[in-house]
């Protein structure tokens, strides 16, 4: 299976009041034939699993990329994710979506590489979860509200990192994929009150942090 390469791309952060809609939430986050790819790698069709990998992989990059903060953790646990898929895809019971499924395997698999690194390594002076936020190149030629958006995403990805992994994980399922709290739950393995806990939190301190940043129109 061939792995596609994603070096020195940016994955940009829109601003946190946006969300998709829930159509197209939907849409790309429940093929209607991704329960069948589920019971065919479930009796080990290769062919099935590189149809998931190939619908999945992007999705799971930019979700582990914002997770973990590190780009060197990202490969290595998109492809333990894979792995449990492969293993386990007969253990899938369908009381949820197959992507609640996945991206739940693939949060836990993130929490797990994150402890490991915590305790092998010195966390940077005011950065505990992962490397800095990498700035874009900017062309001066661009219009002055594009520069202003990515100029904003920029910012909002260094906020991001000033929150714990945990909470990151809420903001970016809530306001990136649209997920319920309910369906979060699902995907994160703690009940519905944890997480508008960690919401409560992680708004709570964007809405500290983004001023001194320069941005003052958060409503959380």
């Amino acid at each position: 299976m061939e792995v596609l390469r994603s070096r020195g791309q940016r994955w940009a952060c829109p601003p946190l009041n946006f969300r998709l809609s829930r159509g197209y939430i939907l849409m790309i986050m429940a093929r209607p034939d991704e329960l069948a790819l589920l019971h065919r790698i479930a009796e080990k069709d290769r062919g099935a699993f590189e149809e998931l990998y190939t619908i999945y992989y992007r999705r799971l990059f930019s979700y582990l990329f914002k997770l973990t903060r590190r780009a060197e953790l990202v490969e290595e646990v998109l492809n333990d994710v894979m792995l449990v898929i492969w293993k386990k895809a007969a253990s899938f019971d369908g009381r949820s979506r197959p992507s609640t499924w996945i991206f739940g395997i693939a949060y836990h698999k993130a929490m797990k590489a994150l402890a490991q690194r915590r305790k092998i390594e010195q966390p940077a002076p005011g950065n505990d979860d992962g490397e800095r936020e990498p700035r874009e190149a900017v062309d001066q030629d661009e219009p002055e509200s594009l520069l202003a958006r990515r100029e904003l995403a920029t910012t909002l990805g260094r906020a991001l990192l000033a929150i714990s992994a945990e909470q990151r994980a809420v903001v970016e399922l809530t306001y990136y994929y649209g997920l319920s709290y309910q369906e979060i739950s699902d995907v994160v393995g703690c009940p519905v009150n944890t997480v508008k806990t960690r919401m409560f939190h992680a708004r709570r301190r964007l809405r500290d942090l983004l001023p001194e940043m320069g941005v003052s129109s958060y409503a959380g």
